[in-house]
């Protein structure tokens, strides 16, 4: 795991493991969080000296490095031995990503803990090391996350975030058995309605539209004031639309994955990947089209389906809103409206968005994945 994968959940799959990532809160007293902070601090003063070597020596090679700089890190920053090497391994793979310019690291980035300088005891407190030695610092977890402990694995990153100190910690999760789907549920992404599935049940955005509008409003005044009380509020509330939209995107792909779990059928996608870049919208448009999370809510469906031993396939996205299930035409007059869909040689008409959910389940079931693959189906197999 890097330290830019933080965001509430990751997903790898091993054979029949599944990794997951834990977001565990810490709650240090104000000794150890000052610590905590002055070791973070060191850590990434660090990694920017060795970034400044390692670009200049053009190379991206942990051995190397270990050698050019090892001894004048201990020295210099008074890192333990581990925590140097941890600060090398971090450099080196974020330069490795792009060579042409020398990595920069916030004076509190992520550190990399490994099981030499991290051990859990319990599930209610954590041994760190700092530079003053090591402090045991209490934890805050449901049991959710307290049953899945005991299968940590590899290492984990502590991160703070808004005043408050959390690890990410990957656990190893069995994988189920995939089920062998009979049919497929397949799910339209949107704007309006996040979510659309084949059996006709809509998931609105209409809530998370409106909240969006109200934020960029507020930001949008509070900005304009600019004092200091305004610009404390600001930060207070930069990540709430955030919260709000993973734990909407978290609700609405348990409900699908239940469903299709449940129905004994795969869970089939539109594949959008790219799609800012391949369409465009109006300049009033703009903020809502860029701040939808498609992509976050395709992540959580993929590693609930995982979890639940359902298969879940890509199709490709292109004319499902526009083809007919009945005749077959393809034709964008054949959707009059966003909300509704009218087939101009046959007739046929109903919800658009439940239209193409249908639309994309069928071009999944003419090409059916192995099971537990996440396959994509080219546009080539359409209905």
């Amino acid at each position: 795991m890097t330290s830019c994968q933080v965001d509430i959940w990751t997903e790898i799959v091993h054979s029949q493991i599944m990794q997951l990532t834990l977001m565990v809160k810490l709650q240090p007293n104000p000794a150890q969080a000052a610590s905590l902070l002055a070791t973070m601090e060191r850590f990434n003063a660090a990694c920017n000296a060795i970034a400044e070597t390692a670009f200049r020596e053009h190379t991206a090679s942990q051995v190397k490095l270990h050698h050019l700089m090892y001894r004048d890190v201990r020295e210099s920053f008074g890192l333990s031995a581990q925590m140097a090497v941890r600060a090398i391994g971090k450099v080196v793979e974020v330069y490795k990503r792009d060579k042409s310019i020398q990595p920069t690291f916030r004076p509190q980035g992520a550190i990399v803990y490994d099981d030499r300088l991290l051990s859990w005891k319990g599930v209610d407190r954590v041994s760190i090391l700092t530079l003053e030695g090591r402090i045991m610092v209490p934890v805050v977890m449901g049991t959710y996350h307290a049953q899945r402990l005991r299968r940590v694995r590899g290492q984990a990153d502590l991160i703070y975030r808004d005043g408050q100190f959390y690890l990410a910690v990957v656990v190893d999760v069995p994988e189920p058995p995939s089920l062998q789907p009979t049919d497929w549920l397949g799910v339209d992404l949107g704007i309006v309605n996040i979510a659309a599935d084949s059996d006709g049940q809509t998931y609105s955005g209409g809530h998370m539209n409106g909240l969006r509008k109200r934020h960029a409003k507020l930001r949008e005044r509070l900005q304009k004031k600019g004092t200091k009380s305004a610009k404390r509020l600001l930060k207070k509330r930069r990540r709430k639309e955030q919260r709000v939209a993973a734990n909407e995107n978290h609700r609405i792909a348990k409900q699908l994955v239940t469903k299709a779990q449940d129905t004994g059928r795969g869970i089939a996608l539109e594949d959008l990947t790219g799609i800012r870049d391949r369409i465009t919208v109006h300049k009033a448009q703009r903020r809502r089209q860029h701040s939808w999370a498609f992509y976050q809510l395709r992540t959580f469906i993929t590693y609930k389906a995982k979890l639940a031993g359902v298969p879940v396939a890509l199709v490709d996205p292109r004319n499902t809103s526009r083809t007919c299930p009945q005749c077959g035409l393809i034709d964008p007059h054949n959707r009059p409206t966003q909300a509704s869909f009218r087939c101009i040689a046959c007739g046929f008409a109903g919800p658009a968005d439940t239209i193409a959910a249908g639309n994309i389940a069928r071009r999944a079931a003419v090409n059916l994945p192995h099971a537990g693959s996440l396959q994509e189906i080219p546009a080539s197999f359409a209905l």
